[in-house]
């Protein structure tokens, strides 16, 4: 395990436990020397994932399309940031460098991000782990629509089990480290050697 993408907002959010949670999370990964994979924005969840991050230590990678750069501001502190043309790109190239997936708070961008990457889990396109590091019950929602979705049988019973949901940062972290690395890293794609 080497690289986590995370989703999360681009926005605060109104509670402080959020930042306190994202602020956490980079300092955790650069003392276990894993890599930040994110959408490398400056604003909101992610800013201060990735400030977090880099003032510990760490190395935050950023993916952002060109045509968001007047709503998202990037990054301008990252390791690397990759430009790409579309949310398409943004999403594959994210998957394609990461090891695992974990979500933050976050709005539609994240419930997008992470609906489609469980999604790619479920028709086998890959078998990376996703989890969501709960903050104050922000995802009970969302796992009651998922649970919904099982009884209803619209989503089968195992598939459900795809999402590991826990508000234990270390344990996470613990576990996604005990996994092995699966990242594809793109051909000619330069990173800092570690």
């Amino acid at each position: 395990m080497q690289r986590i993408c995370v989703f999360c907002g681009s926005n605060s959010g109104a509670r402080p436990a959020y930042a306190e949670t994202a602020r956490a999370f980079g300092r955790a990964l650069a003392a276990r020397d894993l890599d930040l994979v994110y959408g490398g924005g400056s604003l909101g969840l992610m800013g201060i994932l990735a400030d977090a991050t880099l003032a510990a230590g760490g190395r935050a990678i950023g993916v952002l399309p060109r045509g968001l750069f007047r709503r998202e501001v990037p990054h301008a502190g990252l390791t690397v940031l990759h430009e790409v043309g579309s949310m398409h790109e943004r999403k594959a190239l994210m998957a394609d460098l990461a090891d695992a997936f974990v979500a933050l708070p976050g709005g539609y961008g994240t419930f997008d991000e992470l609906f489609e990457i469980i999604t790619w889990a479920q028709i086998g396109l890959h078998a990376k782990p996703i989890a969501l590091l709960d903050v104050e019950g922000y995802f009970d929602p969302l796992v009651s629509l998922v649970e919904r979705a099982v009884e209803e049988h619209f989503v089968p019973h195992p598939l459900a089990a795809l999402v590991r949901r826990t508000t234990d940062l270390d344990a996470l972290l613990d576990e996604l480290t005990a996994r092995p690395a699966v990242a594809q890293v793109s051909a000619g794609e330069e990173l800092p050697q570690r």
